[in-house]
């Protein structure tokens, strides 16, 4: 490994301006974590705007800020209000306010802290050395192997789906819809465009992730009913205790390795890094019922876990262009509109930009770990204001930012259309995450399906023929049909025997 272009990004992020930036996405980011059903991917969505106007190097490393920022903010919520800011901290509620309840509320932050430098850090460091190997490997990759792994991770994500898996394909299917929207690329055609103007160069990435996560976000979190917050606005005794290290060192390892494995899979991610490492320090314990009831492993691990997942889910965005989950997909349109596009070619092509922003990893754990004490006080009092002042200000600023980004009413209405889509699918109990995701996925897969059945005169066996497609297509039907043997199996043992 070169470790020339790796000195070189701590170069890029040392440089006050991108300090800066790494500084104002963490604080940004934690308070996206506590501020209860915002999110990062709707902070985002609304900041993209923005970023057009800054370097594409400082624009993604405070993105990224505000990704594994808002990681931690949501532990603050969840141990001290027993309300979680991020879905990622929801089983942190269980052991952290069970702990806030005995008075350990320091405790609790402060192993999450920990857990949560350790995790981001140790994955950081996978990620500086297995991205470049992966990036080195996509090289390979022609029209065909994109095209299957396109599907699967449409697919993992429909599937790995939080809520009903038919709704998340639904809601994948509606965005390989919108996905055609405009002219053809290979013959001109217009398609779904009614003869509007405003439509026949496609669907633009930024009002729909505006729309969907910014304003629906806003309308559903309006219509559901906010409790008095009565949290504690001093916290003591934050630094573990020698035997808190001990019980919870164990958890943090393991949270830190299964994060950065679950993270890198598309619809894995935060949320099930969390869920995961909890369930495993429940099953591995040999007193599983402390869980629950303030046991430092049941902060520890899921903590851990979150941050270690949001950090490795860079890596297929950057090696291979391919959004594991809803927050990546909209860092993706962040580089698009940069003019830059991740892929194999990144490591090579921009390595200031690829190594700046995993460096800036580095700074980040540490800024987080520095300021989420201190900050406590703070995040507190900014949840006593009321979501009746916060939510006009914010869709505002989210419909200026849409018009500014190409000077366009038209884009000021879809924000609003896809914001009314957002806020019923909601309703609804349909995730927008799937939707989005295969938008984005859905030119890759068109355009490289189509020059795959060219490149084999119109043979689908032809993406069987290829090593590397050959195994993605048979990872393809395992996914599809593992629901249903599954669903077989358990019939199966529940049949009464004889």
């Amino acid at each position: 490994m070169d470790l020339a272009p790796v000195i070189d990004g701590f170069g890029v992020v040392l440089e006050p301006v991108n300090l800066l930036y790494c500084l104002i996405g963490v604080v940004i980011g934690m308070l996206v974590g506590v501020l209860p059903g915002l999110g990062p991917a709707a902070t985002i969505a609304i900041l993209l705007p923005i970023t057009f106007e800054i370097e594409a190097v400082s624009a993604v490393i405070m993105l990224a800020g505000i990704f594994y920022g808002a990681q931690y903010g949501g532990t603050i919520t969840s141990v001290l209000l027993r309300l979680p800011g991020e879905a990622s901290s929801v089983v942190t509620v269980f052991d952290g306010h069970a702990l806030a309840r005995q008075g350990r509320a320091g405790t609790a932050l402060g192993i999450a802290a920990i857990g949560s430098f350790v995790g981001g850090t140790v994955s950081v460091i996978a990620l500086s050395f297995l991205a470049p190997l992966v990036a080195s490997f996509a090289l390979d990759f022609g029209p065909p192997e994109y095209t299957a792994l396109a599907l699967l991770g449409i697919l993992l994500v429909s599937t790995i789906s939080s809520g009903s898996r038919l709704k998340a394909l639904i809601a994948a299917g509606l965005g390989l819809l919108l996905a055609v929207v405009g002219r053809d690329a290979f013959t001109g055609t217009e398609r779904f465009t009614f003869g509007s103007l405003d439509l026949a160069d496609g669907l633009d990435f930024v009002p729909i992730a505006m729309g969907l996560f910014g304003l629906g976000e806003i309308l559903h979190n309006l219509e559901q009913r906010h409790r008095a917050i009565h949290a504690p606005t001093e916290i003591h005794d934050v630094w573990p205790s020698r035997q808190d290290l001990k019980q919870s060192s164990g958890a943090i390892g393991r949270g830190s390795v299964l994060g950065f494995f679950l993270g890198i899979l598309p619809g894995g991610g935060a949320v099930m890094a969390s869920l995961a490492a909890y369930a495993v320090e429940k099953r591995r314990s040999q007193h599983p019922e402390r869980f629950g009831q303030g046991a430092v492993e049941g902060v520890a691990a899921p903590e851990t876990a979150n941050n270690a997942a949001a950090t490795s889910s860079f890596i297929p965005l950057l090696t291979l262009g391919i959004p594991a989950n809803a927050t990546m997909a909209v860092i993706f349109g962040a580089l698009l509109i940069q003019g830059i596009r991740p892929g194999p070619q990144l490591v090579e092509q921009n390595p200031e930009l690829f190594w700046g922003v995993v460096n800036s990893m580095y700074i980040g754990n540490v800024l987080l770990l520095i300021m989420s004490i201190p900050l406590v006080g703070l995040f507190v009092r900014i949840l006593r204001v009321r979501p009746a002042v916060l939510a006009p200000i914010t869709v505002l600023i989210t419909l200026i930012g849409a018009y500014t980004v190409n000077n366009s009413v038209f884009d000021i209405i879809l924000v609003i259309a896809f914001g009314a889509l957002g806020y019923l699918m909601k309703k609804a109990g349909f995730d927008p995450g799937p939707l989005v995701l295969a938008f984005v996925l859905g030119a890759l897969l068109e355009e490289s399906l189509r020059r795959s059945l060219l490149l084999f005169d119109g043979d689908p066996t032809g993406f069987l023929t290829r090593p590397i497609s050959g195994v993605l297509f048979l990872a393809l039907v395992i996914v599809a049909f593992l629901p249903a043997i599954r669903s077989l199996l358990s019939a199966r043992e529940k049949e009464p025997v004889g």
